[in-house]
């Protein structure tokens, strides 16, 4: 015996309860009343957070509900809705029938204060319907039935979920319209006996005709070739019928950014149904084939900035796209464009003599071409030439080349594969030299500063699932990077090793605007051993050793604080600081270099929570990161030491991302390293090799624009 499930007239109640409620008077009006707690008692079926999503009655944030912090005035305050409640109550109801429970009732649980209200709904879900029959109807024949009837979400022996029943069926349809039959059709039919509290179910499937690609129509192309717009799509005539190919290839057009509008799409008007060869309608606009782009700004680390660029799309035809950009960084303090800003808003890194002492720039002519041997492959071709540099760590100036070949997966992880080639100088503080590789004579560190080739061929990998990547509040992003450096790829004898890095962030809602992030990262560097003035020693590139500290990484340092360090002494008799220096005072100047190490790992844990004012726009955070970074191998004098630096911080919201403002605790004694003494013929003479330069403050300050990671 099977009758009809009252599911109308429980809908028409919701309706009829919500077209009653109107405004009251003011006399029956209920004082607003926070939500301090909202739970469900009873529900094993369906999960608290479903049930939440699914009723009018929200939860106050955590931060407004737990005294020692509500009193702050932290956190969104949500009030309570008497008549939004009352209909609650059906919305619950009607989940539960959809979800085949038709005897659950509900009760509720109100506790009410002059300024507070507690809810709680208690319900009792009963007997489910069972599902005694699942039946799937019209593909017995087909090769690809298991494939289409895997993990289906509605099985027999489930409850009667009408939920999951349609999304088993479009399941069913998705997955055929991915196999070669574009006019898949799956009918629902069940049955429901209630005083049994069984149903059966009968899904019939009309496959319709296996199809393929047939040919491919553009419309909106002007300036571009229409072959080049269809070598770009995914799919050939002839080739089996996939609407996941249909997503791909438009995907492909916009990556050209060639385009401004692009769809890949069924063309309706000129298929007949049931036709085994399906036509395709390609729309595009295309977008704007010059373009010129500039921009200035200021960082702490590299003062004043500024950069130029120009972009020709359609270079050469072929849809080539060609780059021109330039960059000019450390204005105000790098010679020769340096005008005293050292001494005021450059202050910051005045101290570098290395990174900070010349103006970084970068120029580079790029030429990328989409459709590289696959739609799904996009080439680049450059030459530039550049002098970049890391805080108190090395400057580097090289010109080269590079060619990379780009790739988008159907799973949507970029993968990228990159020769490079250049020919280049990199200078370090010679402390550095001397104390790794017991080089410390002038002549011996100019040999390892002299330009040498560096080859080097990288891999990487890139999982972006974050819903924003100026400031994301969940989802994650994963990166790995493979870079291998040696002779028989053209570097020179010193500039041979193998590096790996792996960098993984998460973010999760605690709340509405409650925001939990964490965050990983590892690396690791492998070199051969080399003879250096008669001894073997590991030798690694100053630029492709690992750093820690800074904004970006365990904040309690300064940038490139953290880690192996060595401190030169340069006598000046107009110093006004005085040392010990072989047993007597000396005045001069003592500073520490960053030498890096091969081997690292950081972990972040941080919370954001809106501000008691400003809201909108204004977020508080509290974090602790963890990290070292520390140089492997027999006699390096850098063990493994992992620091623990907690701080809070701001995160002012702008349109081109949050501004930061952190402060870190350090409790930490600086890392001990050798001091060296510059000598007049700029030799460097070893004085302590186990000296400690003291820390100025206990805690660090940072600013900065973008989270974290």
């Amino acid at each position: 015996m099977s009758r009809f499930v009252p599911l109308v007239g429980l809908v028409v109640a919701c309706l009829t309860t919500a077209a009653g409620a109107g405004p009251r008077p003011l006399a029956a009006q209920e004082p607003a009343r926070v939500v301090r707690a909202l739970d469900f008692v009873g529900n094993d079926a369906i999960d608290d957070q479903t049930l939440a999503i699914a009723i009018g009655t929200t939860n106050s944030s955590w931060f407004a509900r737990v005294p020692p912090f509500r009193w702050l005035g932290l956190g969104e305050k949500r009030f309570f809705d008497e008549q939004e409640f009352r209909r609650d109550v059906y919305r619950i109801l009607l989940l539960y029938r959809l979800s085949g429970y038709l005897g659950a009732t509900v009760d509720t649980m109100v506790r009410r204060s002059e300024e507070s209200v507690r809810v709680r709904f208690i319900i009792d879900e009963g007997r489910p319907v069972r599902i005694t029959s699942f039946r799937v109807e019209g593909i017995d024949t087909l090769p690809e039935r298991e494939e289409v009837l895997q993990d289906l979400p509605l099985r027999e022996g489930d409850p009667f979920n009408r939920l999951l029943l349609q999304a088993a069926s479009d399941s069913i349809a998705r997955r055929l319209r991915d196999r070669g039959f574009p006019y898949a059709l799956v009918l629902r039919n069940f049955t429901v006996d209630q005083d049994s509290r069984t149903a059966t179910v009968r899904l019939e499937v009309d496959p319709g005709t296996r199809a393929v690609f047939g040919p491919v129509r553009v419309e909106g192309a002007d300036r571009l070739d229409s072959a080049f717009v269809r070598r770009m799509v995914s799919v050939r005539p002839g080739q089996t019928y996939s609407e996941e190919r249909l997503f791909e290839s438009q995907r492909n057009l916009y990556n050209s950014e060639l385009f401004r509008f692009a769809s890949v799409e069924i063309d309706s008007a000129n298929l007949e149904q049931g036709e085994a060869r399906v036509p395709l309608l390609v729309r595009v606009t295309e977008g704007k084939f010059r373009r010129i782009r500039g921009a200035w700004g200021y960082g702490t680390d590299d003062c004043f900035r500024t950069g130029l660029g120009w972009t020709a799309r359609n270079f050469l035809g072929g849809g080539r796209v060609l780059d021109l950009t330039g960059r000019l960084s450390k204005i105000g303090v790098g010679d020769p464009v340096g005008f005293g800003a050292e001494r005021n808003i450059c202050a910051p890194i005045q101290d570098d003599t290395i990174g900070s002492s010349r103006a970084n720039y970068n120029a580079v002519a790029s030429v990328r071409k989409p459709n590289f041997l696959s739609p799904q492959n996009t080439a680049t071709y450059s030459i530039f030439t550049e002098r970049r540099s890391e805080f108190k760590a090395y400057r580097r100036t090289e010109h080269g080349t590079s060619f990379g070949i780009t790739q988008e997966t159907a799973r949507r992880i970029p993968l990228s594969l990159t020769y490079r080639l250049s020919y280049g100088r990199t200078e370090a503080d010679q402390a550095n030299f001397c104390a790794f590789f017991n080089v410390c004579t002038a002549g011996d560190i100019a040999f390892l500063r002299r330009r040498q080739f560096l080859g080097t061929l990288t891999f990487t990998a890139t999982w972006l699932q974050a819903n924003n990547p100026l400031n994301p509040t969940r989802g994650q992003v994963a990166s790995v990077e493979v870079t291998h450096s040696s002779r028989l790829i053209g570097s020179s004898s010193t500039q041979q090793f193998n590096r790996v890095v792996a960098d993984a962030a998460w973010y999760r809602q605690l709340g509405r605007d409650v925001v939990l992030s964490y965050h990983v990262r590892g690396g690791i560097v492998f070199s051969p051993r080399l003879t250096l003035t008669g001894d073997l020693a590991t030798f690694v590139p100053p630029e492709h050793r690992f750093y820690g500290g800074g904004p970006t990484d365990v904040r309690g340092y300064e940038r490139n604080e953290l880690g192996p360090v060595v401190y030169v002494f340069t006598p000046d008799s107009a110093a006004p600081d005085s040392f010990l220096v072989e047993g007597r005072y000396e005045r001069g100047r003592v500073r520490f270099s960053p030498t890096g190490g091969n081997t690292q790992v950081t972990g972040n844990v941080e919370l954001r929570v809106p501000a008691p004012i400003f809201r909108e726009r204004l977020r508080l955070a509290l974090f602790v990161d963890a990290g070292s970074v520390w140089q492997r191998g027999e006699g390096s004098g850098s063990p493994f030491q992992l620091r623990f630096t907690p701080g809070a911080g701001l995160r002012f919201t702008t349109p081109l991302g949050p501004v930061r403002f952190d402060v870190a605790y350090n409790g930490y004694r600086r890392p001990p390293g050798a001091l060296y003494r510059v000598e007049p013929n700029g030799d460097l003479r070893l004085v302590d090799a186990d000296f400690e330069l003291p820390r100025r403050r206990s805690y660090t300050i940072h600013f900065a624009v973008g989270q974290p990671f």
